[in-house]
């Protein structure tokens, strides 16, 4: 019975939390789509947000890709050539590494800098009563801190992950050659015959709402930290499980979706 309980506990627990989650997801969008939201100081915040998540992590972001990329590629390629599937390394390009691979990792790198720090900043925010102070000289914190960091968490992912598969498919470029002596040429006519217009809507889709749950999540948990130090690194753990168990969440239903 101990067991069962904790098991209802559980399940209680993840279901308020998961019905609060969309929720607030719901009065952020809600702000995203009003006008009134972009005033002259949401705008500055907005920029500034999009410049330290996309632009600073531009250099290391780029060699990691060409390297993971690379490997990668590399990889995949050879593993083709030895199982005598060199006639679909188009679909496998496009359709597995450059639409379900590249947002996934993308995803995974923003998170592993941007969530938890996005996470600890609001919770800081919350312990030492920053947001009360806004809140008292009547500046609207949804849209002042909220939006702008939502927002960014779209478009970054969308860029940042857009990027990714540039270098991909630049690196097929030298893979093909090497592995499978395919010029440029043939190997441009292959990938524009193996891309599919669906899956890449779904892919761009995809990175859409992995950016808005990957700040969202952070930042509700975030606001939920009580006035004490200690709540800190509780709403942050709590948070990035969070983060993590969304992820998971939108690859498979990404991935259902490709299959209807």
């Amino acid at each position: 019975m101990s067991f069962l309980e904790k098991i209802g506990h559980f399940e209680t627990n993840l279901s308020k939390s998961f019905t609060d989650i969309f929720f607030f997801a719901g009065i952020v969008l809600l702000r995203m789509f009003r006008r009134k939201t972009y005033s002259s100081a949401m705008r500055s915040v907005l920029v500034n947000q999009i410049y330290f998540t996309s632009v600073q992590i531009l250099p290391v972001f780029i060699a990691v890709s060409i390297i993971f990329g690379s490997l990668l590629i590399g990889i995949v390629f050879q593993l083709l050539k030895g199982l005598g599937l060199t006639g679909f390394f188009g679909n496998v390009l496009m359709g597995l590494i450059v639409t379900e691979l590249s947002p996934f990792f993308t995803v995974l790198l923003i998170t592993l800098r941007s969530g938890s720090a996005i996470n600890t900043e609001i919770a800081v925010m919350k312990v030492n009563s920053e947001i009360k102070t806004l809140e008292t000289f009547r500046i609207d914190v949804i849209d002042y801190l909220l939006v702008p960091r939502v927002i960014n968490g779209v478009v970054s992912l969308v860029l940042l992950s857009s990027l990714f598969s540039v270098v991909l498919m630049f690196s097929g470029i030298l893979f093909s050659k090497i592995i499978f002596g395919i010029s440029i040429d043939a190997y441009i006519n292959i990938l524009l015959n193996s891309a599919n217009f669906s899956d890449i809507v779904i892919a761009l889709v995809k990175c859409a709402v992995f950016g808005f749950f990957i700040t969202l999540i952070p930042i509700r948990f975030g606001l939920r930290a009580s006035h004490e130090l200690t709540s800190i690194p509780i709403a942050v753990s709590g948070g990035m499980v969070n983060v993590f168990t969304a992820i998971m969440i939108i690859e498979v239903l990404s991935l259902i979706t490709k299959l209807f």
